[in-house]
């Protein structure tokens, strides 16, 4: 008699980071012979990799939750897993919320999965959120794409923005050797992948924690030397890095970008707030005038590079004057796209205890004021795209048309053409841009590059 494969379902919330950690977890149940399933109804073990900067992703994961903990009572072999962000932060308040669950784990545990679930399978109840020293990847991601990949390059975060969980649940900065990056991008390369994004919570903190300066004093591990040592991997044609700090975000690093031709001209650079008072509140360590300056720089070196921040509305104590700065720079920079979010109070963050709170009206109300501007500015932004032959990487095919192909340009913005995926997935194709819309691109394909 042969037993069915044991399958398993893993929902992902939140950023990039939790994705690549979801990749990796995948890979480690693959190897422990799971299988995917599309539907977490269909599966024995059930991940759910969970976010925690916004009180809503939270609010979905425990409802999400209700549903397999019911499930589990009628089938008490089903493994129930709360991994990432929430699950660091809420550790055994979990447990006794929702007793069904068999392990909890925070986002430094994600490699440790196969030992966790060894001690769940010997009949234990396991909460996994102590610090740890992040041990390097040797699992292999079962990863989504199979044309784009992360790359994680630092875990942590050793700011303090008074506003944010991160540090509290993926803990202090750890990089990883250059040397270890550099092998699992070449890994990728003999697999076929075509583009790289380096990814990491404070990405420009690259490197500091490891040991070795250079004479002159500079450190001779940072973001810059990392691009350059990266660079040449082959099969690898574009690389792209994301989240930069302001407060990091070096000429150096600039120059590296516009002279590196794999490098692609798209930065994402969180300004938060326009306001100085504000920013400081928030404990960014910098100014509005010098966020402003790191974007003229990077225009200086590559005029059209594609610029996306993030930005919060309605933090503590923020007047209507403040809230125009933040307008004002969003009108006078005009970003190709803009996160944004009201400001939601996270638990154990200080912001979260001060008096003076704003309404949820009028965090409400400037959100919907200051996302009315992005699109504006979005679409005029997309202008410059029309009638241009722009480089697009072909990623999948169009959902809403099977008749036509998506990737993306060096500038990350998506855009559509008619044309075979069998052909054109993973090649790069020039496109000339006939449509533009805010965040999206329509063109026809003048042939099909070699590459």
């Amino acid at each position: 008699m042969t037993t069915s494969p044991r399958r398993y379902h893993i929902t992902t919330f939140g950023c990039q980071m939790n994705k690549a950690d979801s990749e990796r977890m995948a890979g480690i149940l693959e190897n422990m012979g799971f299988e995917w399933s599309e539907d977490p109804n269909d599966a024995s073990l059930i991940l759910y990799n969970t976010c925690t900067i916004r009180d809503n992703a939270e609010q979905k994961v425990y409802s999400y939750l209700g549903r397999q903990a019911k499930r589990k009572q009628e089938q008490p072999d089903l493994t129930l897993i709360v991994a990432g962000c929430v699950a660091q932060q809420e550790g055994e308040q979990l447990l006794r919320r929702v007793p069904e669950l068999d392990l909890v784990m925070g986002p430094q545990h994600a490699n440790r999965l196969e030992d966790l679930l060894q001690q769940v399978f010997d009949g234990n109840q396991v909460v996994a959120t102590e610090e740890v020293h992040i041990m390097e990847d040797i699992t292999k991601p079962r990863r989504d794409s199979k044309v784009t990949a992360w790359v994680n390059v630092i875990y942590g975060c050793n700011e303090r923005c008074t506003y944010c969980v991160v540090p509290n649940v993926r803990g202090v900065e750890q990089s990883r050797t250059p040397e270890a990056i550099r092998a699992e991008m070449e890994e990728l390369g003999r697999q076929g992948y075509k583009e790289v994004t380096l990814l990491g919570q404070n990405i420009d903190a690259y490197g500091r924690d490891l040991p070795g300066a250079t004479a002159e004093g500079r450190h001779q591990h940072t973001l810059t030397d990392l691009l350059y040592y990266v660079h040449d991997v082959p099969g690898i044609e574009r690389l792209r890095f994301a989240t930069s700090h302001p407060r990091y975000f070096t000429e150096r690093l600039i120059r590296a970008c516009a002279e590196l031709p794999k490098v692609c001209e798209l930065f994402h650079i969180p300004f938060q707030s326009g306001d100085n008072d504000i920013l400081k509140a928030m404990s960014r360590g910098y100014t509005q005038e010098k966020y402003r300056r790191i974007i003229d720089t990077i225009r200086r070196y590559m005029p059209d590079a594609a610029i996306s921040a993030d930005a919060i509305v309605g933090f503590p104590g923020e007047t209507e004057e403040q809230f125009q700065n933040t307008l004002r720079l969003v009108e006078d920079i005009r970003f190709d796209l803009l996160n944004t979010a009201a400001y939601s109070p996270r638990p154990g963050t200080p912001a979260a205890l001060w008096e003076n709170q704003l309404s949820e009206e009028v965090k409400s109300d400037r959100l919907q004021r200051l996302n009315h501007l992005v699109n504006v500015k979005a679409a005029q932004a997309s202008q410059r795209y029309f009638g241009r032959i722009e480089e697009v990487l072909v990623e999948d095919q169009n959902p809403k048309d099977p008749t036509q192909v998506m990737g993306r340009t060096r500038g990350n913005r998506l855009t559509f053409f008619t044309g075979d995926i069998n052909e054109l997935k993973g090649k790069i194709v020039p496109v000339k841009i006939t449509q533009v819309r805010p965040f999206s691109l329509t063109g026809e394909a003048l042939s099909v590059a070699c590459c």
